[in-house]
């Protein structure tokens, strides 16, 4: 299996420079990181809390991660940046079918694509999680990727001791299967643990 290889921003610039920094000063605590395969495609999925999310959850990870982030973000002075993050685009104004196709092809280059099926930051209290957009689930039935499921717990303070990023075991989506039901499989997974780690 031929090894993709890093942007050159994302080897040079991105990990270094921004990644390493934030992963040192934050210091999140990470548990189930060998869930997330070595090698191969992947998807890993999971609520979405901060706008450092992705950031903190690319510094942690040996492999590139493409997450799957708003378009909005590869506009003005921030588009070198984000371009050179690896991120794949979103036009969330509409059923964006072109992000979709490009993170399917970016699986079938065995890479990994990170998604926050939430689409957006849960900023409520009374809601664990919001409901979660059928994207991780699609991608995974076309490409047969397994999906990983992660929690992040605790808040991005400097020096955090609260922090927390968990991987679940992998799970698999079939074709044959009722995606809105794998969908709700993989909400409920992500959901349970949230509730037992903040009890």
């Amino acid at each position: 299996m031929k090894k993709p290889k890093e942007p050159k921003f994302y080897r040079f610039f991105a990990r270094p420079f921004i990644g390493l920094p934030l992963k040192f000063f934050i210091r999140p605590k990470v548990i189930g990181y060998e869930n997330i395969p070595k090698e191969g495609r992947c998807i890993i999925a999971g609520n979405h809390t901060n706008n450092l999310d992705s950031v903190i959850l690319a510094a942690i990870n040996k492999r590139v991660v493409h997450f799957l982030a708003k378009d909005s973000l590869l506009k003005g002075w921030k588009k070198p940046l984000f371009v050179g993050m690896a991120i794949i685009p979103v036009n969330r104004a509409i059923h964006d079918k072109n992000a979709l196709n490009n993170a399917i092809i970016a699986l079938e280059e065995e890479r990994l694509i990170g998604v926050f099926p939430e689409s957006t930051i849960n900023r409520t209290k009374e809601t664990t999680i919001l409901p979660f957009k059928i994207g991780a689930v699609k991608m995974a039935a076309e490409t047969g990727a397994p999906i990983v499921p992660f929690v992040i717990t605790g808040e991005y303070k400097l020096f955090s001791k609260d922090l927390c990023i968990e991987f679940l075991k992998p799970i698999k989506v079939s074709k044959k299967e009722d995606l809105t039901k794998d969908n709700e499989k993989l909400m409920k997974i992500i959901s349970k643990k949230l509730e037992e780690k903040r009890k």
